[in-house]
C-alpha cells in the first residue's frame, strides 16, 4: 500500500519503520531535523529487546503535493496538532484514500455514524471551528487506538518501549473491505490490529486512564505509581473515572474491565511519567481538550455531572495558561 504518515515522532516513526520493513510504500511528512535525518539515513527503530532496524526504503518530504495521492494516510500526531495540517491533507487524497486517526481521547468524528439523538453532533472541544470535519471527511476515517509506547530519542531514531496493539474499526462498526485491508497491512508489519465492531468502546477504555492520570500527574508532577499508591490521589482518580464511566454509559458504552483493574494496570506501569507531564516539563503545549475537555463537554451533552473532572480540567488549563504567560506561546510541535 502507498502510505503517508503525518509526523515521524514516537508513534508515527515506529509504525512507519515496521510498515516499510514489511514492504509497504511509506512516505513520512515531516519537517526540520527529522526530515534531514530520514533523507540521509532512513528511519531507525531500536526495539525493546535491543534489536535495531533501519528502514532505508522510505521517502520523506515536507511537501504534501510532492507526496501525492495515497492509499492510506496515518495521522500520527496529538489531537491538538491536527488542525495545523488539516488544510494540506486534500493533496494526499485520491478517490479511495482512507485516513487512520491515531489520536488519544475523544476524536472529532465521534458522533459521525453514532446513531441516536446525538448523531451528527460536533465535538467543539476537539474541533472548535469545524475545520477537521470539513477537511478530513469522516467518510474517509478508520478509527484506531494506540497502545504501544515509544519515544523519539534523536532525529530519525525511535526507541520502542513496549506494546504492539493497534485495534482498528469502521465508525459504523461494519467489517468492510477497507478496514480488513488495513488490519491485514498492519498484521503483516508485526502489529496486532484486530477489527473491532465498536471502536468507540476501545477509545473510551484507553481514555478512562488518560483523562485521569495525565492531568493529575501534570499537576502533582508525579508518576503513575505515585498517583495509584497515594490514597488521596488514587481516590481522586477513581472519582474522575466513575464520572467518566457514567458519561460513557449514557452514550451506550460498556467497559470490559473494572475500574479497580484499570487503576491496577496503571500502577503496574511503575515510575512512568505520563505524556502530559513530559510535555509540561518540556514546555510543550499539553494535550488537554481531547483527553479531559471532551469528557466535560460530553457530560454536558448527556446531562451528567462531572465535578471532579471539571475541577481537574480547570486546574490543568490554568497551568497551561500560566506557562504561556510566563514563557510565551508554548511550542506546538507537530510530532516532527
Amino acid at each position: 500500500m502507498k502510505i503517508a504518515i503525518i509526523g515521524a515522532g514516537a508513534i508515527g516513526g515506529y509504525v512507519g519503520v515496521k510498515l516499510a520493513l514489511a514492504g509497504e510504500d511509506v512516505t513520512f511528512i515531516v519537517r526540520g531535523a527529522n526530515l534531514d535525518a530520514i533523507r540521509r539515513n532512513g528511519m531507525k527503530l531500536i526495539m525493546h529487546d535491543g534489536n535495531e532496524h533501519t528502514a532505508t526504503n522510505v521517502k520523506a518530504t515536507n511537501n504534501y503535493a510532492e507526496a501525492g495521492p495515497q492509499d492510506m494516510v496515518i495521522l500520527a500526531m496529538k489531537a491538538h496538532q491536527v488542525e495545523a495540517v488539516a488544510g494540506e491533507l486534500a493533496k494526499l487524497f485520491g478517490p479511495d484514500t482512507t485516513v487512520v486517526t491515531m489520536q488519544n481521547g475523544i476524536p472529532y468524528w465521534y458522533f459521525h455514524k453514532h446513531g441516536g439523538p446525538l448523531e451528527g453532533n460536533q465535538v467543539h472541544s476537539v474541533d472548535p471551528t469545524g475545520i477537521l470535519l470539513e477537511k478530513i471527511p469522516p467518510q474517509r476515517v478508520i478509527g484506531c487506538v494506540v497502545y504501544p509506547a515509544s519515544e523519539l530519542v534523536a532525529p530519525g531514531v525511535i526507541r520502542h518501549i513496549e506494546g504492539d496493539r493497534f485495534p482498528v474499526g469502521e465508525l459504523d462498526g461494519t467489517a468492510s473491505e477497507r478496514v480488513t485491508r488495513i488490519s491485514e497491512c498492519f498484521s503483516r508489519a508485526g502489529f496486532k490490529a484486530p477489527v473491532l465492531e465498536n471502536i468507540r468502546s476501545e477509545i473510551w477504555l484507553k481514555l478512562w486512564g488518560n483523562l485521569t492520570f495525565n492531568p493529575i500527574s501534570s499537576l502533582a508532577h508525579s508518576t503513575l505509581e505515585d498517583i495509584c499508591q497515594y490514597p488521596l490521589s488514587r481516590e481522586l482518580a477513581a472519582s474522575m473515572m466513575r464520572e467518566a464511566q457514567e458519561v460513557a454509559h449514557k452514550l451506550g458504552i460498556e467497559f470490559r474491565v473494572t475500574l479497580e483493574k484499570r487503576i491496577a494496570g496503571a500502577e503496574k506501569v511503575g515510575k512512568h511519567k505520563t505524556s502530559m507531564l513530559q510535555d509540561i516539563e518540556a514546555g510543550r503545549a499539553p494535550e488537554i481538550d481531547a483527553l479531559v475537555g471532551s469528557v466535560v463537554e460530553l457530560g454536558r451533552l448527556t446531562q451528567t455531572p462531572t465535578p471532579h473532572i471539571d475541577t481537574v480540567y480547570a486546574l490543568v488549563k490554568l497551568l497551561a495558561r500560566t506557562m504561556e504567560a510566563e514563557n510565551g506561546p508554548v511550542r506546538l510541535r507537530l510530532a516532527a
